[in-house]
């Protein structure tokens, strides 16, 4: 649940404003001697500190269109109410959100291009090209007279991306000769070793593991991955089998890519009314509900109540994701609902081949970064405190003297400004909506 406030002379600039993964934040509760679990509930950073400053708030800048950077806007923005900066498929998914609120067309979205710096009140940031699982993924180069941040926000290296172009490391070769103050960077893998896997080869992996497969093919995987999707149309395309999306996050994914002329129109994908009637051997569904939730179209299909598609013994389901932790139970559930009815189960984890491919950096590609920028802070963000811990410690082995391992609302102050009294700012989350 992304929410960064970078402070000088007086104002304040917002990079991102994201919600968590779906949690349950109360724990079961007993009733009539039944277990009943609670709702669960979408979550935000708690944005009191800014709220009660608002006019000290140049923008708010996006760095993706992942929920966990741009999901909380239809709930907080009207606490800040002003612009909003991102590049052309971010703000696309950002105003479908906001059509189905009371904001539509009420939040001014600015389309930035990513040539050039745009000055916001006293910072000017710079939108860097990085590679991820999206459309448009960037960092952010923000600038202010007392020093330069790299915001990395989420991304990876990656020479073969399916979208967008391969990651250029001379553009942040170059930062190194401008003496970063501080980069503060993305923990997620930072507990794996060696580099991510590319796209290119999660493709090479579907393919080989669904030519394999005489049935039907089910593939769940995050509803966002606009990179997957396109890699999956490129798999059916290859072993003769017609594609369609189960799932209103996929669909709509879908339609913002083809909207941004990001979907090739090569690969055409089939009505999901349709898949139900053609033999097995032709079928390659994607299905929504990789972390095991309920009501999604992976669940239904378990459960054999999916109104435009039914699965039988001898099909296949392959999970293109993680299960992310605290999410195994659910999963597992739903897993041994479909090996009751005999259907097969393939998880990226036990995969020998690969059929997911991460979007954020691992060990050595996080050393290549910090030999790169050569920055003089580092500071860890996303992941759990083990995460940030080894983040940490590669960038102290990259020759990194100083970094800053806290926890959600800390405040750090990365250069003197004697004009900015201290302030501390409280840890903090909200919840949002239930039912989610």
């Amino acid at each position: 649940m992304n929410l960064n406030l970078y402070g000088h002379d007086d104002s304040w600039l917002m990079v991102d404003c994201g919600v968590s993964f779906d949690e349950p934040l109360i724990p079961p509760y007993k009733h009539n001697g039944d277990s009943v679990q609670n709702h669960h509930r979408i979550v935000a950073a708690d944005p009191t500190f800014i709220v009660e400053q608002k006019d000290k708030l140049a923008g708010i800048v996006i760095t993706h269109a992942h929920e966990d950077h741009v999901g909380a806007i239809p709930y907080l923005w009207d606490r800040f109410k002003c612009p909003i900066y991102t590049t052309s498929f971010t703000a696309e998914v950002l105003r479908r959100k906001l059509a189905q609120t009371k904001l539509a067309n009420k939040v001014p979205i600015v389309e930035v291009s990513h040539r050039g710096a745009m000055h916001l009140g006293p910072f000017s940031v710079e939108w860097l090209a990085v590679t991820h699982s999206l459309p448009e993924p960037y960092a952010l180069k923000i600038s202010t007279c007392a020093g330069t941040v790299l915001h990395t926000a989420d991304w990876k290296i990656d020479p073969q991306p399916v979208t967008g172009q391969p990651f250029d490391s001379q553009v942040y070769r170059n930062l190194g000769n401008e003496k970063i103050l501080a980069l503060v960077g993305d923990s997620t893998n930072a507990v794996k070793p060696g580099f991510s896997i590319s796209e290119r080869n999660c493709y090479d992996g579907l393919l080989s593991t669904v030519k394999s497969q005489t049935g039907r093919v089910v593939v769940t995987c995050f509803g966002s991955n606009v990179a997957r999707l396109i890699s999956l149309a490129k798999v059916a395309k290859k072993t003769g089998r017609y594609m369609a999306l189960y799932g209103r996050s996929l669909v709509n994914m879908y339609g913002i890519a083809r909207q941004q002329g990001i979907w090739p129109d090569d690969l055409p994908l089939a009505d999901a009314h349709h898949l139900g009637y053609l033999p097995p051997q032709e079928v390659l569904a994607v299905a929504t509900g990789s972390q095991g939730e309920k009501n999604t179209a992976l669940a239904r299909m378990a459960k054999d109540v999916h109104p435009q598609i039914a699965l039988d013994k001898g099909d296949t389901v392959i999970y293109s994701s993680i299960v992310i932790p605290g999410n195994e139970e659910s999963v597992g559930r739903l897993n041994n609902a479909l090996k009751a009815r005999g259907i097969g189960v393939i998880l990226s984890e036990e995969s020998q081949l690969p059929v997911h491919a991460s979007g954020h950096p691992c060990a050595e590609e996080l050393k290549l970064m910090y030999h790169w920028v050569k920055p003089s802070i580092a500071i860890p963000v996303h992941g759990e405190r083990e995460h940030l811990l080894a983040h940490a410690n590669i960038a102290k082995q990259s020759g990194v003297t100083k970094h800053y391992v806290g926890e959600n609302g800390d405040l750090y102050r990365l250069a003197p400004q004697a004009s900015i009294r201290r302030q501390v700012v409280k840890t903090g989350r909200i919840p949002l909506q239930q039912g989610e």
